[in-house]
C-alpha cells in the first residue's frame, strides 16, 4: 500500500508511503489518498484527520514527473466529457482537490521534510500544519514549464503574506522551516525526532472537543472566507442555532457544572 491509515482514539493517522521517492505522487497514490480520506470521512469513531509522510526525507515532493506526462485524450475532452474525478482522465489536479470530498473534520499536516509542489497543495488545504526543524517548503512548478494547479496560488496568497507568496511563485525557490513559521505557514515546528509526537498530541487535544463544534467551526470558516462581515456572522448564526439542541452542547455545559471532564458523542 502507497498510503496507510491506522485509527487510534479518534485519530486517522493517513501517512504517504513512498519513502524512496519522497513520497511523491503517482495517478494510484492519490486514488489511495482520496480513498483512506473518505474512510476517515464516514467513520464516526474519527474526528481528526493527522497526515504525514513516511521517513525523515519529506512530507512529499509533489506529482510523480516520470508517471505523469499528459494523457492522450485532449483537455478539452477530459474537462467537458468527464463526471468522474479520476485522473485517469487527464485532469490529475482533481484528485489532489480535497474540498470535493467535504471533509469537515479537522486535517492537520506533519511536515517531516520536503514539502514541494503538490505537496504543499494539499498541505495549504490542511487546517492547520505543523513541521520538523528540517522541513522545506516550496511551489516550483514555474522551473518544469507548469502552474501550480490545484489552489496553490490562491491558498498560498491567503496563507502568508503577498509579497513572499508572489516571490515564491514566480522564482520557484524554497524557504525553510523557520521562515515558514515567521510567516505563519506552519503554527509549530519541533525536532525530528519530536514531530509525530507532538502532531498527535495536537490531534487528540483536538480530537477531546466537541465533534459537532469543531467541524461546525471548520466548515463556517471555509464557507464565510469570501462573504462580507455582516453576511459572515448571519452565518454563524445559524450555525450556532443548528448546534444549539445537541446532546453534546448540553453535556459540555452539565459537565462544566458539575466540574468533570466532558464525554462527546457527536450528536
Amino acid at each position: 500500500m502507497t498510503v496507510h491509515i491506522a485509527i487510534t482514539e479518534h485519530v486517522a493517522e493517513i501517512t504517504l508511503n513512498r519513502p524512496d521517492a519522497l513520497n511523491a505522487l503517482r495517478i494510484e497514490d492519490l486514488e489511495a489518498l482520496q480513498f483512506c480520506l473518505t474512510e476517515a470521512r464516514d467513520n464516526p469513531d474519527v474526528r481528526v484527520v493527522l497526515l504525514t509522510g513516511s521517513g525523515t526525507r519529506a512530507f512529499c515532493v509533489g506529482a510523480d514527473l516520470k508517471a505523469t506526462l499528459p494523457p492522450s485524450a485532449s483537455f478539452a475532452e477530459a474537462y467537458l466529457l468527464s463526471t468522474d474525478i479520476s485522473a485517469h482522465n487527464g485532469l490529475y489536479p482533481r484528485l489532489m482537490d480535497l474540498s470535493r470530498l467535504k471533509l469537515w473534520k479537522p486535517l492537520v499536516a506533519a511536515v517531516n521534510g520536503h514539502c514541494l509542489g503538490g505537496g504543499l497543495e494539499i498541505a495549504l488545504q490542511c487546517d492547520l500544519r505543523v513541521a520538523s526543524s528540517t522541513a522545506s517548503f516550496g511551489l516550483p512548478e514555474v522551473v518544469v514549464g507548469s502552474i501550480p494547479a490545484v489552489g496553490g496560488i490562491q491558498h498560498l496568497l491567503r496563507g502568508i503574506p503577498s509579497a513572499i507568496a508572489m516571490r515564491m511563485l514566480m522564482t520557484g525557490e524554497r524557504i525553510g522551516a523557520e521562515e515558514a513559521q515567521r510567516i505563519g505557514l506552519v503554527s509549530d515546528i519541533h525536532a525530528p525526532e519530536d514531530l509525530m509526537p507532538n502532531a498527535r498530541a495536537l490531534a487528540n487535544r483536538i480530537a477531546r472537543n466537541a465533534p459537532l463544534a469543531v467541524q461546525m467551526v471548520k466548515k463556517l470558516a471555509v464557507d464565510s472566507a469570501n462573504l462580507p462581515v455582516r453576511e459572515a456572522v448571519a452565518l454563524t448564526e445559524i450555525g450556532w442555532g443548528v448546534l444549539r439542541d445537541t446532546e453534546d452542547r448540553i453535556e459540555g455545559r452539565k459537565a462544566f457544572a458539575e466540574k468533570r471532564t466532558p464525554v462527546y458523542r457527536g450528536r
